[in-house]
C-alpha cells in the first residue's frame, strides 16, 4: 500500500499536480478506485487501476476515440499505462443516478442518452480498428456466471456438467438472432451510474464514463443496458418511447431496422446481460466481500423473466423453469 501511494504521488508530481489534495471519490465493482484531485481552482479525477488486475489501456483508447468523434468522455490529462494511473478531466457530480434521485426530469435525461447512442450508432467510424468483437465465446463466458456462481450459491451444490452444457447449447442457438442487427461500438455499461449531465450544448451534454470494456457488437446492446437497468425500475411506457425515439433518430442516417428483428435481438441480449449480472452480483458478494449488490437481484430476475418470454427464448425459459424454478430465484445469503 505504501509503494502504491508513492507511485501515485510521483505520478501527480510529474503531471504538475504534486501539491494537490486527494479525497476518495468512488470505488466500483472492479478493482479500480477514483479520487478527486484539487489544486487551488483546478480539479481532476485520479483513476487508480492497479495492474495486473486492471489495465487502463482500453480506457485510454476508447476515451481518445470518443473524443475524436465529438462525444463527452473525460479528457486525459496525464497517463501512466504501466502503473495503471490516469489523471482525468473532472466532469462533476451530476450523474444521472444523483439527478434522478433528486427529482430531475427523467424523460429529458433518458432522451439525451438515447439520442447520444443513436448518433454514435449512425457513425460509420464508430468502431475503432482492432476493437475486440462481442463474439459468442465472450457472451457465453458472461452468461455462464449464472451457472457458475448464482446456482451453487442458492442451490447449495455445484452445477451439474450436463445441465451447464445444455445451457450453453441453448445460448449458442439464439445468439444468431441477436446478430441480425448491425454491429457498432458497444460501450457495455451504458446506464445511469455511468452518465452525467454536463453544461454543454447538444449531445455533448451527455457525459460518458466506464467504457473500458467496449467491444464491437449488436447495436441493440447499449440501448437495452440503458433501459433495462439492474439498479432502478423504469416505466414500460418510457422504455417504449425511448425505443421509438432511438429507431427514429437512427433511421435519419441509417437503413431502417425492422421492429420485430430489433425486438428479438434486444430480448436475446437482455436475457444474456441479466443472467450475467445475477452471476456477477453473486460473485461480488461471495468472492469479493461486496454484498451491497445483492439487493438488486430480485429486479434483475424480473427483467430476465420478462426477456425470456420472447418466443426466440422459449428453450432458455424452459431450462430456467426446470433448473432454477421460481421459488429458488432468491437472493443468495451474504
Amino acid at each position: 500500500m505504501y509503494e502504491r501511494r508513492a507511485l501515485i504521488q510521483s505520478f501527480l508530481f510529474r503531471a504538475g499536480w504534486g501539491a494537490a489534495q486527494c479525497s476518495r471519490l468512488a470505488g466500483d465493482a472492479s478493482f479500480r478506485h477514483y479520487d478527486r484531485v484539487v489544486d487551488g481552482t483546478r480539479r481532476a479525477v485520479l483513476m487508480d487501476a492497479p495492474p495486473p488486475r486492471e489495465d487502463v489501456r482500453p480506457f485510454v483508447r476508447i476515451a481518445r476515440h470518443l473524443h475524436a468523434l465529438g462525444f463527452s468522455a473525460p479528457e486525459l490529462l496525464a497517463v501512466d499505462e504501466d502503473n495503471g494511473l490516469l489523471l482525468l478531466e473532472d466532469l462533476g457530480d451530476d450523474t444521472y443516478t444523483r439527478l434522478l434521485a433528486n427529482g430531475a426530469d427523467e424523460e429529458a435525461l433518458y432522451a439525451l442518452a438515447t439520442d447520444a447512442l443513436a448518433e454514435l450508432h449512425c457513425r460509420p467510424d464508430a468502431i475503432p480498428a482492432g476493437l475486440p468483437p462481442y463474439d459468442d465465446e465472450r457472451l457465453l463466458t458472461e452468461a455462464g456466471l449464472l451457472t457458475d456462481w448464482y446456482m451453487p450459491a442458492v442451490l447449495g451444490r455445484p452445477t451439474d456438467a450436463a445441465v451447464r452444457a445444455e445451457y450453453v447449447a441453448l445460448w449458442r442457438e439464439v445468439f444468431p438472432v441477436a446478430r441480425v442487427v448491425p454491429d457498432t461500438l458497444v460501450l457495455r455499461d451504458f446506464h445511469v451510474d455511468n452518465l452525467l449531465l454536463l453544461k454543454r450544448n447538444g449531445l455533448a451534454a451527455c457525459g460518458l464514463l466506464d467504457f473500458q470494456d467496449a467491444v464491437a457488437g449488436p447495436l441493440t446492446y447499449d440501448p437495452m443496458s440503458l433501459l433495462e437497468d439492474a439498479r432502478r425500475d423504469i416505466a414500460p411506457l418510457l422504455v417504449e418511447r425511448m425505443k421509438q425515439r432511438y429507431l427514429a433518430r437512427l433511421a435519419l442516417n441509417h437503413p431502417p431496422i425492422n421492429r420485430m428483428v430489433f425486438e428479438a435481438s434486444w430480448a436475446v441480449l437482455a436475457a444474456q446481460r441479466h443472467a450475467k449480472v445475477i452471476g456477477i452480483f453473486t460473485r461480488l458478494c461471495k468472492r469479493d466481500g461486496k454484498p451491497i449488490y445483492l439487493e438488486h437481484i430480485p429486479r434483475v430476475w424480473r427483467l430476465l423473466e420478462a426477456a425470456v418470454e420472447h418466443p426466440a427464448l422459449a428453450g432458455l425459459r424452459g431450462w430456467l423453469d426446470r433448473h432454477i424454478p421460481r421459488h429458488r430465484r432468491t437472493v443468495p445469503s451474504p
